[in-house]
This record gives structure tokens, sequence and C-alpha cells, in this order.
């Protein structure tokens, strides 16, 4: 797992994938960065992730969209099934390759925290600031999983970009129309973290998000192997 996760990390940044991911999503944070800290006045760097949660929303296809399609598009998934390696290592390299991009991109990030405790003249709400980091960790993480899912159903990567978005963008709206929509949206249940709030309900239901889809990934792959 450890080979495939060195690969797929080396792929992102051989190929312009994770500058442009980490490049575009720090722009965009800047900018809300600016309005909410310098434009309100407010040195609560937590509930900047309110915004780049959403953000995520549409860059996280950036990463996901070429995992299993490029592969397909390029004939290269026959040589990836068949190898030694189990199709269960294979998927958990590539999650936790794309994971790691969003860690690196986290890493980046607290240089906004850091601006706000010059501000703040001292540590300001670093409790908050783990709490939400660990949230929004989580987010990404069911994120990664759904798009992983997609792109294993299709060898076109916009298409497997734009699904993501789209359905993602939809669990946006699903809990305004019934309440129990809730579960199925994760950026709903990511909601408390930035008020500090670790729910217990919240976590297990991220989690079994992401355990989800990288199941159903690993039973698409595997049946795409035994058709072979």
């Amino acid at each position: 797992m450890w080979a495939i996760i060195k690969k797929e990390v080396k792929t992102y940044f051989l190929s312009p994938i994770g500058y442009v991911f980490i490049g575009s999503f720090l722009l965009m944070s800047s900018f809300f960065f600016y309005q909410y800290i310098f434009y309100y006045g407010s040195v609560e760097y937590s509930y900047l992730f309110y915004y780049t949660a959403e953000l995520l929303t549409f860059t996280i296809a950036l990463l996901t969209m070429g995992m299993f399609s490029s592969e397909r598009k390029n004939g290269t998934e026959t040589l990836l099934l068949t190898s030694s390696r189990s199709i269960t290592s294979i998927v958990m390299g590539k999650f936790l390759a794309a994971l790691a991009v969003i860690l690196i991109t986290q890493i980046f990030s607290l240089i906004y925290y850091v601006i706000v405790c010059i501000f703040a003249k001292g540590i300001t709400g670093l409790t908050i600031t783990l709490t939400t980091l660990g949230g929004f960790m989580l987010l990404a993480m069911a994120y990664i999983a759904f798009g992983m899912f997609i792109s294993s159903l299709t060898e076109n990567q916009i298409i497997a970009g734009v699904v993501t978005i789209i359905l993602l963008l939809v669990s946006w709206f699903l809990p305004d129309l019934s309440p129990a929509f809730n579960i199925i949206s994760p950026l709903y249940q990511f909601q408390k973290y930035p008020g500090g709030v670790v729910g217990i309900s919240e976590t297990i239901t991220l989690l079994t998000q992401t355990i989800l889809f990288i199941l159903l990934t690993i039973i698409v792959l595997q049946r795409r192997k035994n058709l072979k």
C-alpha cells in the first residue's frame, strides 16, 4: 500500500493537479480570510472553515476525478487489477494519497491562524481550531471516498468530476427539504465543528459515509476484475 501512496502522491505533484488544487484552495481561502478577518474584524479563525468546507465541494473533484477513470481510459486498469496487490490496498492507497494532499493544504493554511494570533496578540482559540481541523479532515475523507467511487464508475474524468460536484451540491440542499436528509449531507454533519463541538453522531456519520463509499469502490473494482 505504501508504494501505491508514494506513486499517487508523485502523480499529483508531477502533474498540475496537486498544485492547481492547493493553489486554488489557498487563493480562495485567502479571499474569505480577508473578508471575514480583516473586513469584519473577527479573530475567530475556526469560522473561516464554514467557507472552505463549501469550497472543498467544488475542488475535491480535482483530486478524485481521475483516480480510476484515467486508469480505464489509458488502458492501465487491467495491469492495476491483475497486479499482485489486492484491490483493497489499491483503493486505500489512492484514498490516502488524496488525503495527504488535503493534509498538506491544511498545513499551509495554518498561516492564517498565525496571522490571527498575531492580531490577537497571543494564541487564541487553539482548542476550537484543532476541533475544526479534525472535523474538516473527516469531511475531506467523506468527500474523497465519494469522488473516488464516482471515478470508479466511468472512464471519463470530466464526467466523474462534474457528477461528483453536482451530487455533493445536491447534498447541500437536501436537509432544507427534510431533516430526514441530514444524515446524507456531509456538509451538514460538519457544521458543529467550527463551534468547537465534537458531535459523536456527526463523527460516526462522516466515518460511516467514508467507509461505505470505500467499500462500494472495492466492490465495483472487484466485480470488474472478475469479469476480465
